[in-house]
């Protein structure tokens, strides 16, 4: 796989590459092997839903090249990583795909400079090393062998380059100390391997202090954000980098770097007095590693898109576990006095059932963080032990950390992190995990607020429709609601039944404009309307003329749909009048099928003088009536006659005596749920009694 992979990157002449493997579920893609870039850098991303929006999740749910070209590009539409690395560099994903099926995804990384297109070479090389790649994929698979540890990618190393003899080694040395400044070499992964004595001398420090050592960790005065963001910045976009930085107490030094494919030579020397005007990188308090603003950054774009406590659960063990290196989380909230479980990850159902419900207890660590609202760090049991007594050693776990979920300044839930290995919790760290805790907090106090009010808005549109149907002698009613996919609000879709004699009935379906409580609550309105003219005996078209007038006295803002059939069943004859609404479908009792083509009329709510002149047809015994409203056929790109007329075939094909088993498949074959869906099928019978 190594090869493979290192194939491609030669290829292409790409800079990086991230191999992902798809989970069995297929729902998460794992990096599993990592090329040009260290660990630290793609951390946000060794895993990644299918369903997100990155674009190594959208060649493999969709199967295509994606090819991103520019950072302008990747803002427009990946922001979520353009947040993360926002640097110039192009970009192309791939699925990881065998004879059997997709298996991973592939991203490829150019740096700046790269052209708006790939070229056929890069894209033949691309080709044909991803088919190359989803063979190995599934040989392994058929030895049984794990392609990637989850959480720990490999990281290969950089192509070798040339070794120098032992006269130009010395050659290269001199040459060094010859000229002004000093020089330093980094590997890839910002180590320091090579520092010439001037280098160390302008630094302050010795060259075997140096040697090994990320520079913002050797020199605490360059542990500031913008020195890590510009070897990010080379390192990604492989341009030449430059800042300066003040070294304690008055010594201002320039940074120079010149990245390639196996690291960034860097050019020290003291800034001139002309130069201090320039954008300089200020000394932080605190920690100010730029890797703290990254995993911030991302965590934030990411529960920006979350609309329930679920979605905060789902994107927090996402995130936050892959990104600091725990293995197991628990999301708690209080509720009437007992600690409620949110959400996990990492842990065993069972174990955590014996704490949810549990009464609030300074002796669980969850609990006594939701009451002080401080966090807490434990590198072992013992110190945990030490300050919860009562706790057992049941996890398995080695260390852990729990954090107040804090809104509006008060703490609305705690979170634990675990971790399988010792782990110190030094103050820099302490502060990032409290300030991702803070984002968490706030997400989950609005996802809180959302689903409040997503199933308060869900409980009121569940009490305007009809519990149940009336039963009519001699009329086979079968209905169906689907509201609109999570995060749409609710709809004004509705149906009726009304049995107005022993021999007459009513039907209605129609739709209210818009998502949200107040369409729901015309919703209401307008089936109350209805039901008022239809029970006095009035025709359709009065029916809907009434409710017109109306609503439109109302003046809600919205408007309506609605298709109003009066049913004779003595006679075997229908009566439809239509205000806007789809119009339906007669199934014949020889199994054609046809639409009805009611005389169309002003949707509801506009024009008080609106008439609505209404169509008579045959209702014999056997043939079903189908009712329904834009939901069922509507769909982005797609024609609605072509739309309808499917409908019509599916209606065709289905057996009209199980109305039940029609109605399934009916909805089964809608599109996406983007709105509501209301069906009503009815079907009159040859008895009566």
């Amino acid at each position: 796989m190594d090869t493979a992979l290192a194939d491609i990157v030669r290829a292409t002449r790409a800079s990086g590459a991230l191999l992902y493997v798809l989970t069995p579920d297929r729902t998460a893609l794992w990096l599993s092997h990592v090329a040009g870039a260290p660990r630290e850098v793609v951390a946000p991303w060794s895993r990644v839903a299918v369903g997100d929006p990155m674009p190594v999740a959208d060649a493999v749910r969709e199967e295509r090249l994606v090819w991103v070209n520019s950072q302008v590009e990747m803002a427009r539409r990946y922001p979520r990583p353009a947040v993360v690395l926002p640097y110039d560099f192009a970009l192309a994903a791939v699925p990881v795909a065998s004879d059997s099926g997709v298996r991973g995804g592939l991203v490829l990384l150019w740096p700046s400079g790269h052209p708006p297109q790939l070229s056929r070479a890069e894209h033949d090389a691309v080709r044909a090393g991803s088919r190359r790649l989803g063979h190995l994929f599934e040989q392994a698979a058929g030895r049984g062998e794990a392609i990637v540890s989850p959480g720990r990618p490999r990281i290969l190393p950089p192509e070798p380059g040339r070794t120098p003899t032992a006269e130009e080694a010395w050659a290269g040395t001199a040459l060094l100390d010859r000229l002004p400044g000093g020089y330093v070499a980094l590997n890839l992964n910002g180590r320091i391997t090579l520092v010439t004595p001037a280098a160390a001398d302008l630094v302050g420090a010795s060259p075997d202090r140096l040697l090994g050592a990320l520079p913002w960790e050797a020199l605490p005065w360059m542990d500031v954000p913008h020195v890590e963001d510009r070897y990010r910045a080379a390192l990604i976009s492989r341009t030449p980098q430059t800042f300066r930085v003040l070294r304690p107490p008055d010594t201002w030094l320039s940074f120079e770097l010149y990245p390639d494919a196996s690291g960034i030579s860097v050019r020290i020397d003291r800034a001139g007095d002309g130069q201090k005007a320039d954008p300089v990188a200020q000394t932080a308090h605190g920690p100010g590693r730029a890797t703290v603003l990254y995993h911030l950054m991302h965590l934030a774009t990411t529960l920006t898109e979350a609309v329930g406590v679920q979605d905060v659960v789902d994107q927090t063990a996402e995130q936050l576990l892959p990104a600091l290196g725990a293995q197991a989380m628990v999301l708690m909230t209080a509720q009437d006095g007992r600690l409620r479980i949110l959400g996990h990850r990492g842990y065993s159902p069972e174990l955590l059932a014996r704490f949810d419900g549990a009464p609030l207890s300074r002796d669980i660590p969850g609990a006594a963080v939701l009451a002080t609202g401080e966090p807490g760090f434990f590198p072992s049991f013992a110190q945990m032990a030490s300050v919860y007594p009562k706790m057992t050693h049941e996890d398995g776990m080695a260390a852990w950390a729990v954090l107040p979920l804090i809104a509006s300044g008060r703490p609305i839930g705690s979170v634990l992190l675990s971790y399988d290995r010792p782990h110190s919790f030094p103050p820099s760290e302490r502060a990032v995990l409290t300030s991702l805790a803070g984002l968490v907090g706030q997400a989950l106090d609005r996802a809180r607020l959302y689903d409040n009010k997503d199933r308060l808005a869900h409980r009121l549109q569940s009490a305007l429709l009809p519990h149940s149907l009336p039963s009519i002698p001699g009329l086979r009613v079968v209905a169906r609601y689907l509201p609109a996919a999570r995060g749409l609000g609710i709809g004004g879709d509705f149906y009726d039944l009304i049995r107005l004699d022993e021999n007459t009935a009513a039907a209605a379906i129609g739709d209210v404009q818009g998502h949200n409580v107040d369409a729901a609550a015309l919703m209401g309105q307008v089936r109350t309307a209805v039901h008022a003219h239809a029970t006095v005996g009035a025709p359709p078209d009065h029916v809907l003329g009434g409710t017109n007038r109306l609503l439109t006295d109302l003046d809600p803002g919205l408007f309506t749909s609605c298709l109003y059939a009066h049913l004779d069943l003595g006679n075997g004859r229908a009566c439809l009048a239509t205000a806007g609404h789809p119009p339906p479908l007669m199934r014949h009792c020889d199994g054609r099928t046809e639409l009805l083509a009611v005389p169309p009329g002003l949707l509801l709510g506009i024009d008080p003088t609106a008439r609505y002149p209404s169509l008579e047809c045959s209702l014999p015994p056997g043939c079903v009536l189908v009712l329904y409203t834009d939901g069922l056929v509507e769909a982005p790109g797609v024609d609605p006659d072509d739309a309808t007329a499917a409908l019509a075939g599916l209606v065709e094909q289905s057996d009209p005596c199980d109305l039940e088993a029609m109605a399934d498949t009916l909805v089964r074959h809608a599109p996406a749920p983007g709105d509501d869906i209301a069906l009503l099928l009815l079907s009159p019978t040859p008895d009566r009694g």
